[in-house]
């Protein structure tokens, strides 16, 4: 799905010169690359902060933990996307309350969003699934007027960009309370191994967040609050410095790779292609289609048999995880999720494909599903 071993070729000298660089000074742990990549994401998202973490999943989870969330409280998120997304929700002993996404855009419906609000209800995780931001604009409306905090779930979208009805943009994860997004090496921007971040324009939380994710202290072995300990290596900063630089390269690389499939199913009555909204570019993290009377697991065993790589994301969700269970989350009523779940398929899409690739897995497709 993703050619990490090509891409690491492209760009190897200044990959290994920057780890000899941090094997060299021994620093491993908040290193200099640790601050200088923070302070070159901040600049690229044109944000005030950016706190490095573990993981994303670390980064959800220190966002809640800032706002002071209490057991019970309910945090309103899309039962379509990855679990990380809820798993810390019910973590932190907090209640989640799961809601339709959009058909066409996989992300979450905000005439559905509005329904779910109670006296409970804290805070909203818009996710923005596959690289098509969330409609930020209207969810920022919704937030503001019953006083609830925004945490964006950015994982798959960072470097989108967001245009607002007055001509402004922004970057996704930059609109909300608090962003929050994964390095994980098949992410636009991925490192060698685990890496997350957080980012806030606010200075309260963004001193918050710094603590919790080093052990709920501001100086060493005087812990205030209650925190953990999620810390980006000082080698995958180094790494991530050098492919902050490539990421609008890389965006557009992936674009052309849509474009490319978007022609050649434009014509399929069986497949619907992503859907790209007018308020923000898509960055395609995945190139999800829709599949329509076709046997999806069928083309899921062909394609293998190919030896071209296909992934269902996500065949299960939120709603009916076992986990979720004690909070009665089979009762809810998703058809537009379950409708989903049922006919979404992801191709390889990354910034290094070429048209003979391309060609090879459309026409495999189009075999399959008009056959």
């Amino acid at each position: 799905m993703v050619d990490l071993k090509t891409q690491y070729h492209k760009i190897k000298e200044e990959i290994d010169a920057a780890v000899i660089d941090v094997l060299e000074s021994s620093a491993f742990i908040n290193g200099k690359p640790v601050q200088e990549f923070a302070g070159n994401l901040a600049s690229y998202l044109d944000i005030k902060y950016v706190i490095p973490c573990a993981n994303g999943t670390d980064a959800l989870q220190i966002a809640m933990m800032a706002l002071d969330l209490q057991p019970g409280d309910e945090v309103i998120t899309p039962s379509f996307t990855y679990i990380a997304t809820t798993e810390v929700v019910a973590l932190l002993r907090l209640k989640p309350v799961f809601v339709e996404v959009d058909a066409k855009t996989f992300c979450i419906d905000t005439k559905e969003l509005r329904k779910a609000i109670t006296s409970k209800t804290k805070a909203i995780v818009p996710v923005h699934l596959y690289g098509q931001a969330a409609n930020m604009e209207e969810i920022m409306k919704i937030a503001s007027e019953y006083n609830l905090f925004v945490i964006e779930d950015n994982a798959q979208a960072i470097g989108c960009n967001y245009f607002f009805s007055d001509g402004s943009k922004k970057k996704t994860g930059t609109i909300g309370t608090i962003g929050t997004t994964s390095f994980f090496p098949s992410k636009n921007l991925g490192c060698y191994g685990d890496g997350g971040a957080i980012y806030t324009n606010d200075d309260t939380l963004a001193a918050k967040m710094r603590m919790i994710a080093n052990h709920g202290q501001s100086k060493r072995y005087y812990h205030d609050i209650v925190g953990c300990n999620s810390r980006l290596d000082t080698i995958q900063a180094a790494m991530l410095n050098i492919k902050l630089q490539k990421l609008d390269e890389y965006i557009a690389a992936r674009e052309k790779v849509a474009n490319y499939y978007d022609k050649a199913f434009e014509h399929s009555s069986h497949i619907i292609t992503p859907y790209r909204a007018s308020y923000s570019n898509h960055v395609f993290h995945q190139y999800t289609l829709i599949l329509e009377r076709v046997n999806r697991n069928g083309l899921n065993e062909y394609l293998a048999s190919k030896n071209i790589p296909s992934m269902i994301y996500y065949p299960v969700p939120g709603h009916r995880q076992k986990m979720f269970a004690s909070f009665n989350s089979s009762a809810y009523n998703l058809p537009v999720t379950d409708w989903l779940t049922e006919r979404v398929i992801s191709l390889p899409i990354h910034s290094e494909m070429d048209e003979e690739q391309l060609f090879y897995i459309t026409d495999a497709v189009l075999k399959f599903v008009n056959s």
